[in-house]
Parts: C-alpha cells; sequence; structure tokens
C-alpha cells in the first residue's frame, strides 16, 4: 500500500515507483490512495484521475492490483506491528536491494506494507533492466486520464489548433477516444500552431525559494506569513541558520523565473508578437500586475481559463490536481513547449512524454537557469543584440537530445533502451 504525497505530478512518480517495488519483492499492491496538501488543497483520489480499470488491466501481466486491502488485513494496526513505512525510514532515492533487504522481511512477517509519503523513494540507477521497463511502461502507457479529464482536454487542444487540430500517437494516448481524427481533406498548414509555457510562479514556490522579487517590505511580509503556515520547517530553519541571500541564490539561478523574465527569454529566442501562448500553472503571484509585461508583447495569450466555459471548468473548480491535469494535456500537446523552472516536476513528466511520443516533432525549451541567471544579472547594461545572441545560445545548447544520463531520470529522459526501443535519433 502507498498514500501519495504532494501534487498530482509527485503522485504519479510515486504510483510508477510502487508499481515496480511491487514487482521487485513478488507483491499485490493495493490502489494508490493520494494524501491531502495543505498547499495543493485536493481531494482528489486515484480514481478521480486516473481509469483505475485500464490501469489494473494493462499491468495485470507485470503485477497484481487490487482496489482495496483484504478483509483481513483491514483491521491490523499497521502501525503497532510495524507495518507502517514513511519518508525517514526510506532515503531518497533508494536502491532497490534496500527493499529487499528491509522492506521484504516486514511484509513476508506482516504480510502487508504501508508506504506513507514516497516521495523518489526509487533510485534511477542501478536497478535491473526489466524494473526499469516496467517503471516507464507505468508512467507512459498506463496511466490514462478519466474520461472526464480526456473530454476536456481534447476541447482544450482544439480549440488552441483553431478546430483544425491534427492526430498524432502523443494525442491518442493523452485523449483516447476523444482525440481527433484527421481529416485526409484538411490542410495541416491552415491548424492554428500555439506556444505553451509553464510559468512557475505561483505563491509556494515563491516562498519557497527565498528569493526576493522587488515587491519591498510588502512582499517580505507575505511570502514569511505564507511559510508559516505552510513551510513551518524552513520558517524556523531562518531564524535558526544562516541561510544564501536571496541576492546569491539569484545569481546562482535558484530563483522562479519571474514573468518579466520568462518574456525577455521567449523574445530573444524569436517568438513574434502574433504567437499564440498557451500559459500552464496555478494563479500567478502578483497577479495581473506581473503578467502585465508578458501580455503586452504577446497579446494572444490564454489560459484554460479563458478557453473553457464556466460550465466546462465547474466539475474541475476546487480540484487543483484535475486542472493541473489539462496543463498537462495542453503542454503536452502543444507545437512548442517553454519551462521557466527546469527542476519542476510537471516540466519534466511533460519533457519526457513528449520526447516518448514526439518522434522528434515536439521541441522543449529547457533554459540553464544558472547561465541564464547570468545573463538577467546584466540586463540594465547588455545590448540587445547581444542578450538575444547570448540567449540563443545557450538555448540551443539545451535542445540537444541525448540517451539518458546514468542516474537521470527516466521520466524526463526516457531515451534509453529499457524505455525507447531507438536512440539513435
Amino acid at each position: 500500500m502507498i498514500s501519495a504525497n504532494g501534487g498530482i505530478n509527485q503522485q504519479r512518480v510515486a504510483i510508477c515507483n510502487a508499481v515496480t517495488i511491487s514487482r521487485l519483492l513478488n507483491a499485490t499492491l493495493v490502489l494508490p490512495k493520494f494524501l491531502y496538501s495543505n498547499v495543493w488543497l485536493d481531494k482528489s483520489q486515484f480514481g478521480d484521475i486516473y481509469q483505475e480499470d485500464y490501469f489494473i488491466k494493462y499491468l495485470k501481466s507485470d503485477i497484481q492490483i487490487v482496489k482495496d486491502l483484504p478483509v483481513e488485513l483491514q483491521s491490523l494496526d499497521l502501525e503497532a506491528i510495524g507495518s507502517l513505512v514513511n519518508d525517514t525510514n526510506v532515503m531518497k532515492e533508494a536502491k532497490p536491494s534496500l527493499y529487499v533487504k528491509k522492506i521484504l522481511p516486514i511484509l513476508l512477517r506482516n504480510r502487508v506494507v504501508h508506504f506513507i509519503g514516497f516521495g523518489n523513494r526509487l533510485s534511477f540507477d542501478p536497478i535491473p533492466s526489466d524494473l526499469q521497463r516496467l517503471r516507464c511502461r507505468c508512467n507512459f502507457h498506463a496511466l490514462r486520464f478519466v474520461h472526464k479529464i480526456q473530454e476536456t482536454g481534447a476541447v482544450l487542444v482544439e480549440r488552441l489548433h483553431g478546430h483544425r487540430a491534427s492526430s498524432s500517437p502523443l494525442k491518442d494516448n493523452l485523449l483516447g477516444q476523444f482525440a481527433i481524427k484527421s481529416d485526409p481533406s484538411t490542410n495541416k498548414s491552415d491548424a492554428s500552431k500555439y506556444l505553451a509555457v509553464h510559468l512557475r510562479f505561483e505563491i509556494d514556490m515563491v516562498a519557497y525559494s527565498l528569493c526576493y522579487f522587488g515587491g519591498g517590505k510588502d512582499e517580505e511580509d507575505e511570502l514569511e506569513a505564507y511559510r508559516q503556515i505552510h513551510f513551518p520547517v524552513l520558517s524556523e530553519l531562518k531564524k535558526t541558520t544562516k541561510l544564501p541571500s536571496a541576492a546569491l541564490l539569484r545569481s546562482e539561478g535558484k530563483c522562479p523565473l519571474a514573468p518579466e523574465e520568462a518574456v525577455l527569454m521567449l523574445a530573444a529566442i524569436g517568438f513574434k508578437r502574433s504567437t499564440n501562448i498557451y500559459i500552464a500553472g496555478a494563479e500567478i503571484y502578483g497577479g495581473q500586475y506581473r503578467m502585465a509585461a508578458i501580455s503586452r508583447l504577446y497579446p494572444a495569450l490564454v489560459t484554460k481559463e479563458t478557453l473553457l466555459s464556466p460550465s466546462e471548468l465547474e466539475p474541475f473548480r476546487n480540484f487543483s490536481s484535475q486542472l493541473a491535469a489539462l496543463d498537462f494535456i495542453a503542454c503536452a500537446a502543444a507545437d512548442a513547449f517553454a519551462m521557466t523552472d527546469p527542476g519542476s516536476q510537471f516540466s519534466s513528466l511533460v519533457q519526457g512524454y513528449r520526447m516518448y511520443y514526439g518522434g522528434g516533432n515536439f521541441p522543449t525549451i529547457r533554459p540553464n537557469k544558472r547561465r541564464l541567471a547570468s545573463i538577467l544579472v546584466k540586463n540594465a547594461t547588455i545590448e540587445w543584440n547581444e542578450f538575444e545572441s547570448r540567449v540563443r545560445k545557450l538555448i540551443q545548447q539545451t535542445k540537444q537530445v541525448h540517451e539518458r544520463p546514468v542516474a537521470r531520470s527516466i521520466f524526463r529522459h526516457p531515451r534509453c533502451p529499457e524505455c525507447m526501443c531507438r536512440t539513435e535519433h
């Protein structure tokens, strides 16, 4: 059993790791549960986001999955018998050998183990190739969104492409029966193209970063109040430990890109004023004030909230994970995708999905934040032509696709023998 913490993206990784560990230990997996987060404020469970029966059926040749713990085990006090395992008991990115050594004896003794949290608790290397392959199949094949999300996601993609969307393996997998089939008589050049941007600048990200964004004492007080409620350990650490200054964090590229910085990057790369841009993410910290620069330069800017009617959005209100699933669909299906935070789990999953299903036709823009920061700090004195040249060179270097490096995430870098058959492209 697992009860996964975090948002939808952290939970997705936890699901795939749980499937892999179940196979390793020759154990039955109970359909994963999701813990309620005081950041994401979403009570959604597995069946509210993913197709349960499809998940169970797709993986039936690999592991047995049941929807509930067997009746004879439900009355057990798992904590009392030592079957409750939290993230302090299993190190981050633990090797498979740890599970065999520490977890298997508990499972054999008590017949059940319950992992609480389970965030990134399985290494990417070293790991047997069959387990790596299973983790890949879980992420890219077994997890399909429920019909409600697929249907609304299809509406989003259709409107973004000007009602002339073409079909592709990526869209077929994302949208299932709701994927629009190409009309041979339709000229593909008539379809609108769009850039999706994951603008990771919500208050939780801004507060956790400990960076400063020019808002004076009001900003500092607001973010500290948020930290005290949502990140109390970090708030206390600030009082007892000398942490890096906001200026140092910014110079090292550890601050999230603000919208006004993101727009400079997009303009330098060469995106024209007429570019259709889809902005993914929750409410941007600073609201319209922060979005003013990007809105002025790129007026054809939309979100799921502007593309969908109130009645279409209503089933998803107060369900941030389900809304994030709609963003995932819009970003994965985009003609180009740009992220502002390469460390974001959402962006990593989208990048991997586009790589796995895109056939090289779905470019992703992933800036090196440290190098970009070194350029941005000089934006008051640097000439535009030099700024443009340096940013383009930086982005061009990050666009090169290689086989997955050792110990790197298979969710972001699926190009490896265990996940994708061909690695030569």
